[in-house]
């Protein structure tokens, strides 16, 4: 048999090692998108990051530094693919796209480890696990930031959840209260969420918002018999 002449201990073990150091961070990874319920969660992240040590390692065993380069180019590129699977759009909005970039990482987390390279898998698995958690309350802060419409391309979006017999009088209620306080709407969209509640859109021009006003248009709204919910939101084209 082959595999008796070419089996090398000190090599299995090198590989040995730079598996089980992509699996311990991979985990570490994953465990946190676990946590967070996502799309692709502990094992994916694992698999990812254990595959791509591999494939690496290998490339080093049998092409040295030069086929490890080449190969990394591939894990690249097909975690791209990978990642894709994860991204869904729903409407104006779109998710999956940190649990898409985590899965990047942990090919490069891979990466490192299958390159022997594990003390620079151990420091990019801290800053990815960082990206995931220490800048989330930032985040938080910024998404209840007010948009600046003069500095940015805003979109704002009044909803109102009702019932199915109140659609028609509610449409006309919001146009008119939202003309009312002087912001225009550009267009209303009724979506059907349930056989008995029904979702009311409108998308305002572009404009300044002052957010205590708009707060209190939809407080005037909601008191109408029929609606179970009014809220804005908004989203930005940069």
């Amino acid at each position: 048999m082959r595999f008796l002449t070419t089996f090398q201990t000190l090599d299995f073990f090198d590989t040995l090692l730079s598996l089980a150091a992509a699996f311990v961070l991979g985990t570490l990874i994953g465990a946190e998108r676990q946590y967070r319920q996502r799309t692709a969660g502990l094992r994916t992240n694992v698999l990812v990051a254990v595959s791509a040590a591999a494939f690496v390692d290998l490339a080093m065993k049998l092409d040295g530094s030069g086929g490890a380069v080449r190969v990394i180019a591939y894990v690249v590129s097909g975690i791209g693919f990978l990642g894709a699977g994860v991204i869904m759009k729903e409407g104006t909005n779109v998710r999956g796209l940190n649990t898409a970039a985590t899965l990047w990482s942990s090919a490069a987390v891979g990466s490192c480890a299958g390159a022997d390279m594990i003390a620079q898998a151990m420091a990019l698995t801290v800053f990815v696990l960082a990206g995931n958690t220490l800048l989330r309350p930032l985040v938080n802060a910024i998404n209840r930031t007010p948009l600046d419409a003069q500095s940015s391309e805003v979109t704002y979006y009044v909803r109102l959840t009702v019932v199915p017999d109140a659609v028609s009088e509610m449409r006309e209620k919001l146009q008119d209260a939202l003309e009312a306080a002087k912001y225009p709407v550009g267009d209303v969209e009724v979506n059907e969420l349930s056989e008995t509640q029904r979702e009311i859109v409108a998308t305002l021009v572009s404009t300044a918002v002052d957010p205590k006003e708009l707060d209190a248009v939809l407080v005037r709204l909601e008191a109408h018999p029929g609606v179970r919910n009014a809220t804005w939101d908004s989203s930005t084209k940069e």
